[in-house]
């Protein structure tokens, strides 16, 4: 039964995060807060490692909520659920798309489908800055009010920095991917 689940709802995810793998974060979101799979620390993590490893970011997220959730089959179902509503749009446009290449119709849908794109990765970047940047509110605190991380903020401050106003920004982006990941040890602690 948990591997149906992990398949419909990974599917669903595919479904309608139209642009990649940033456009699924609020999918993901969603999908946390619903379930229980994964908290939204476990999500800004699982970014973070998405971003650094090869491999399709949504791919790599799916593929990791499920084998923690149920092992190597979840880990299986996530991901074939994820990318199964793709498979078969493709295999359905590309036998219309000739067909319909000229049309204008078909034009308009892939120009609101960009707008749509954009509109999915601001909601991931918002998400992820909240979770970045913001901590969460402790007991007896207003659960509406976000409260700044001044160290995650600083951090972030000086990598953008160093990324584009020094020799530095000509280093290859696993340097800073590295670097980051050595400040978040270091400030972890």
């Amino acid at each position: 039964m948990t591997l149906l689940k992990l398949f419909f709802e990974f599917c669903r995810v595919g479904l309608f995060a139209v642009g990649g793998g940033l456009a699924t974060i609020p999918f993901l979101t969603d999908l946390g807060e619903r379930t229980g799979w994964f908290t939204s620390g476990q999500l800004a993590d699982m970014i973070a490692i998405s971003e650094s490893t090869p491999g399709p970011m949504g791919v790599n997220m799916a593929t990791y909520v499920g084998f923690t959730t149920a092992g190597v089959p979840g880990g299986a179902a996530a991901t074939l659920g994820l990318i199964f509503p793709s498979v078969v749009i493709i295999l359905v446009i590309a036998g219309f798309l000739e067909k319909f290449r000229r049309s204008k119709a078909v034009e308009g849908v892939f120009y609101g489908l960009r707008a749509a794109s954009v509109a999915l990765i601001s909601a991931a970047l918002l998400q992820v800055a909240k979770i970045a940047l913001f901590r969460p509110a402790q007991a007896g605190e207003s659960a509406f009010l976000l409260y700044p991380n001044v160290t995650a903020i600083l951090l972030a401050a000086v990598i953008f920095a160093l990324a584009k106003f020094t020799p530095l920004k000509k280093l290859h982006p696993v340097c800073f991917i590295g670097l980051a990941a050595l400040a978040g040890i270091v400030f972890q602690m």
